[in-house]
């Protein structure tokens, strides 16, 4: 178990899936904690029982992202977690008493307990618009009624089997409400850095609800797993070093984003240097009536003196009071940022909210609403990050500042576009000109697309990378110019150095030859790449099962190295939307590969070697540890048996091999994203098969063919090899 702030333990999965072991028995649903959202390069973990982030504990023996951007970048100082636990809180008032849900408060984390007070009442069902790409975990999801590349569907409820059924928690006393949450994540590249969390709240008990308020409980801490132990508060990780804010600055129409955010206050020397925000996006209650607020305090702290307007709220009245309305701001420097927030770093926690929100006024100004018996109302909110736009403002390289936070506006202003859809002047109502589509409703989640990912296939062959990709793209209508607007393709590749900023280098383009004013790029002809038949004619290859119509081979690459190949495609643009060219996601389609031998079909050919060899003491690509270090065995038939002996003939190893190696054996490989081999290649990560480290000196080894039916069926081939440590 790890410790969370102040030493107190923080809870286990076991622990998480005790909130609602009885409600589980009640409604035959377990809670649910390993879903997150892996599309796109914000990976937030949603539960069914109105959770979100997992408090950073392993599952399956792995630790799934809580809440983390970027999730697939192989920049470690881009890999930035962004809070352990987040929960959804609801207020209302029933019968003039004030009445807060909520799924999780400072410090607690187990059922029974005031606090942790919404159960599940569905499983997760997950829903993609993806219907035929290479990521195949996402088009076998797919749905016509999906509204991103990955929907989470799940339902939660604040009462037990009645509506006035508290479960047994101390002080709770439940509105009665049923919520439904549904997520959305795409994978674009403009769109990447935010999760849409839609909720619908309909009230299920007799009693009318006036005045609903919605909001994100934050127990942020911006921190980067891969700069000190990883997953281990105390190792130099620490909760006390971050800073808050909520960002009134105006987007290009000249709304107010309203975004609570946090940040690490000197981001860990380049470490952490990102934002998390959270904003509301919009409701069915119209956006004039609608306020929204900011409150922050420092952990389990309700009686703060050296900030006193910044408490923790204990009782439903007084967390109503803090989503109801914003803290009253400090004096300023240098206790208070310019902003009126507190200017010492500490474990600082954050509550975003809005409302009030209903079906109907309840008064003639519309300042009331209320929910009626049976009715519902919508919310939704954006969670967005932002990497820091340069290293501060000013002289002060820690200083905080619209500057700094420039992509967590340009997130966030995706974000808004994607809830508005339509609704271009957000009143929530269908205006003359807003009907792209002719449907007489208002649709949201509508965003300008970049052709489709271009479904690919890899060959790994000795030093060679042949790409293949089929033409999926090239038909696609953009949703917002209704126009097919596809342009070209480009081919990426792993960066070339381990330290460059640059994630992927660009190893080709190729866009359409023509000669039109929409037309963008080098127009150079996709004919270097299109697969042709001997007659010059356009045809495609079958790569397992399936047929491809372009290919890209990348010779003079490294056997044994890790290497990662992606195709995009983009299109020209919509000058009228003042739209710049749109690519498709480098992340969709990206595979791993090692290349290497292939392996032998029939006749043996190739002696078995090893390399490096000599191995001297940690060859380039190998990590920190004695098992995170490998050497390679290659020329090897489908089927082998490998054997290792010491000189004086002792047994050191046994490594049975097949052509769909998949290197899980080794503690490098294992942690990729499932690479891709040549087949005749084995990695071994120098550990007997007594679970030892093995010492300097001279090793002889023993290929043995097992492929039945070949020409060498059971010869043995023999070699050898140096450990220098």
């Amino acid at each position: 178990m790890f410790q969370r702030k102040d030493n107190r333990p923080l809870a286990s999965v076991s622990q998480i899936g005790t909130a609602a072991l009885f409600i589980s028995v009640l409604f035959s649903q377990a809670p649910i904690t390993d879903q997150f959202t892996s599309v796109s390069q914000l990976g937030l973990t949603v539960t069914n029982f109105g959770i979100l982030g997992n408090g950073w504990n392993k599952q399956d023996n792995k630790i799934l992202p809580s809440c983390q951007y970027k999730q697939h970048t192989e920049i470690l100082r881009e890999q930035v977690e962004h809070f352990s636990y987040a929960g959804l809180w609801i207020g209302g008032k029933v019968d003039g008493e004030k009445r807060v849900s909520t799924a999780i408060v400072d410090g607690v984390f187990e059922s029974g307990q005031e606090g942790f007070e919404l159960f599940e009442t569905s499983e997760i069902e997950i829903r993609s618009s993806i219907a035929s790409t290479a990521d195949d975990s996402m088009a076998r999801y797919y749905s016509p009624f999906a509204v991103s590349h990955q929907d989470f569907l799940t339902d939660f409820r604040d009462y037990g089997v009645n509506t006035s059924d508290d479960n047994g928690i101390i002080n709770h006393n439940p509105l009665g409400i049923d919520i439904h949450l549904e997520s959305y994540a795409w994978n674009y590249t403009f769109a990447d850095a935010f999760v849409i969390l839609n909720y619908t709240i309909t009230n299920a008990s007799t009693a009318t609800i006036e005045d609903l308020y919605a909001g994100l409980w934050m127990d942020a801490s911006v921190a980067n797993m891969n700069y000190t132990n990883k997953y281990e508060p105390g190792g130099g990780f620490t909760w006390y070093d971050n800073l808050d804010g909520f960002d009134k600055t105006s987007d290009d129409a000249g709304y107010k984003r309203d975004i609570g955010y946090q940040y690490d206050k000197d981001g860990d020397d380049g470490w952490a240097q990102s934002y998390i925000g959270v904003s509301m996006l919009g409701s069915t209650t119209p956006r004039p009536y609608i306020g929204t607020h900011y409150n922050q305090w420092v952990w389990t702290n309700s009686n703060n003196s050296d900030y006193p307007n910044f408490s923790m709220p204990i009782t439903d009245e007084e967390r109503y009071e803090k989503m109801s309305s914003s803290v009253e701001l400090g004096p300023g420097p240098p206790n208070y940022t310019d902003e009126g927030y507190p200017a010492v770093a500490n474990s600082w926690l954050y509550l975003l909210s809005s409302g009030p929100f209903g079906s109907s006024p309840a008064n003639a100004d519309s300042s009331s609403w209320s929910l009626a018996p049976g009715e519902s109302c919508n919310v939704a909110f954006a969670l967005v990050c932002g990497l820091w736009e340069g290293n501060g403002c000013g002289e002060n390289s820690d200083e905080d500042c619209s500057v700094r936070r420039k992509n967590l506006h340009i997130n966030h202003d995706w974000a808004q576009k994607a809830y508005d859809g339509e609704d271009i002047n957000r009143n929530n109502i269908l205006d003359e000109g807003e009907d792209l589509n002719d449907d007489g409703i208002i649709d949201r989640y509508v965003l300008p697309a970049p052709p489709p990912v271009p479904n690919m296939a890899i060959v790994v062959e000795d030093r060679e990378v042949t790409v293949y990709w089929q033409n999926n793209a090239e038909d696609f209508v953009d949703p917002i110019s209704r126009e097919q607007d596809f342009e070209g393709y480009k081919i990426w590749g792993a960066r070339k150095t381990m330290d460059s900023n640059e994630e992927f280098s660009l190893l080709g383009e190729f866009d359409k030859d023509d000669s039109t004013s929409a037309s963008i790029g080098y127009n150079t002809g996709f004919e270097a790449v299109r697969i042709m038949d001997a007659e010059g004619n356009q045809d495609s290859v079958e790569v397992s099962g399936r047929y491809y119509h372009y290919k890209f081979v990348n010779t003079g690459v490294q056997n044994g190295w890790l290497n990662y190949y992606a195709v995009t495609a983009y299109d020209r643009g919509d000058p009228d939307s003042n739209l710049e060219s749109l690519e498709s996601s480098v992340y969709s389609n990206r595979k791993y590969v090692y290349p290497g031998v292939s392996a032998a079909v029939d006749s043996w050919t190739n002696n078995p070697s090893v390399y490096p060899n000599p191995f001297k003491g940690q060859a380039q690509w190998d990590g920190y540890g004695s098992r995170a270090q490998m050497l390679w065995f290659q020329g090897l038939p489908q089927k082998a048996e490998i054997r290792i002996f010491t000189l004086s003939g002792d047994l050191v190893d046994i490594i049975n091999h097949s052509d769909d190696y998949s290197g899980s054996d080794i503690q490098n490989i294992n942690d990729q994203r499932s690479p891709q081999f040549a087949g005749g290649e084995h990695a071994w990560d120098l550990i007997t098969r007594h679970d030892q480290a093995v010492a300097s000196g001279l090793y002889l080894f023993t290929v043995k063919n097992l492929v039945d039916g070949s020409s060498s069926f059971g010869e043995t081939r023999e070699g050898k090899f140096l450990v220098i440590k």
